[in-house]
């Protein structure tokens, strides 16, 4: 049987991860974590304040001015409650928390990210300096990073230890924008009395004659990659009881995720045609309306490829077989990528994988704690080979 324990006296990353993940941390109630972040790195020489969102800044000069600095980033919050962890390892070395979500995602990034700056402090190595952030509330609403003041970072390239798998380095992730459909209808009425009156019209059935005719599912991809797409929330109209009423207001929603800015405004330009040519056809019976909202910018592939080709080499160096990729979803590359540093240069983000983590939010979650050794022996490599 393996003990946690002797995998944590022999592995100081893992009992660092351990650590970290015992200490519960729900979005916006990371204080405790923050602060056990910020002892260890005073007990480690590094420096670590906190910012004005209470986000963990750490800060490791240049030893060579002539070269540029990285930014590390990952988020404290996890998915799951204040009640107690308690980590414990199966006989696959697979790291598991009692009864509850372990915290892989991401205190899996912020263990690899932790260790590597305190080893880097007591090195000899030249570089250009490391910065790093730990941010909150990343699972619940992104405040921390977009709360953050970005302007104090000098780095230009950001390195995002997010992703649930070793050797993956997504360069582009989706937007999330909400769509929002609404049909009136002028008139309603009875459904025996006024059936027959044309100047009526249902708005349930009005929406689902215009949704019929709206994009669902895949709307543009790129070597079998999807690029946009535009997914059917819920539908709202009348009431499922009551079948004597003509409707008269109806409502749909739509998620449009996409990670080019272009291929979305192509298709939030389909749907409102569709819309516009739904009241010219309707124009006496009812009337639609469509709204957006931007819940997060994509994060758009970058022309600079200088990160992907260098991780690529540190991963085979390391021994771990690298997979550039894009993602369909949202992270806090997508923020970075939209914002600038304090020489005014855009973030160039990646996301990356360190470690590999399973069934990530439920109590079935697992890390193998192997996996994140090899994370460990990669970031290595890519800082070498970035300020070589």
């Amino acid at each position: 049987m393996i003990m946690i324990e002797d995998i944590r006296k022999e592995h100081e990353l893992v009992d660092l991860f351990c650590s970290l993940a015992e200490v519960s941390s729900p979005s916006m109630h990371e204080e405790k974590v923050a602060e056990w972040i910020k002892n260890y790195c005073d007990n480690e020489g590094i420096d670590c304040r906190f910012d004005d969102f209470k986000n963990v800044i750490i800060n490791i000069p240049a030893t060579d001015n002539s070269k540029e600095p990285l930014m590390l980033s990952a988020h404290m919050d996890v998915i799951g409650d204040d009640s107690p962890v308690k980590t414990y390892v199966d006989e696959n070395g697979f790291i598991h928390a009692i009864d509850r979500t372990l915290g892989g995602d991401d205190k899996a990034g912020v263990a690899n990210a932790l260790y590597f700056a305190k080893n880097l402090t007591k090195s000899t190595m030249m570089h250009g300096g490391l910065e790093v952030m730990f941010t909150r509330d990343e699972e619940n609403g992104l405040s921390g990073i977009r709360n953050a003041n970005l302007k104090n970072f000098k780095s230009k390239y950001v390195l995002v230890l997010d992703s649930d798998t070793l050797g993956q380095c997504e360069v582009s992730g989706a937007s999330y924008t909400l769509a929002k459909i609404k049909v009136h209808s002028f008139k309603g009425g009875h459904s025996g009395i006024d059936i027959g009156d044309k100047t009526r019209a249902n708005a349930a059935k009005l929406i689902a004659d215009l949704i019929s005719t709206l994009p669902q599912g895949v709307f543009y991809e790129e070597e079998g990659t999807v690029i946009t797409s535009c997914n059917l929330g819920g539908i709202s109209a009348g009431d499922i009881n009551v079948t004597n009423i003509i409707n008269t207001d109806a409502e749909v929603s739509y998620s449009i995720r996409s990670s080019s800015r272009k291929k979305e405004e192509e298709l939030k330009n389909k749907m409102t045609l569709t819309v516009d040519e739904f009241n010219i056809k309707n124009k006496d019976i009812a009337k639609a309306a469509i709204e957006f909202e931007e819940h997060l910018p994509p994060f758009e592939k970058s022309d600079d490829d200088y990160i992907p080709i260098l991780f690529e080499a540190s991963a085979r160096k390391a021994g771990v077989e690298p997979d550039i990729t894009s993602f369909h979803a949202g992270a806090e590359t997508h923020i970075y990528a939209n914002e600038t540093n304090a020489n005014n240069d855009k973030f160039v983000p990646y996301l990356l994988g360190l470690a590999t983590v399973c069934n990530m939010h439920s109590k079935n979650e697992y890390l193998d704690y192997k996996s994140m050794l090899q994370g460990q022996e990669v970031l290595k490599e890519l800082f070498k080979a970035f300020n070589a």
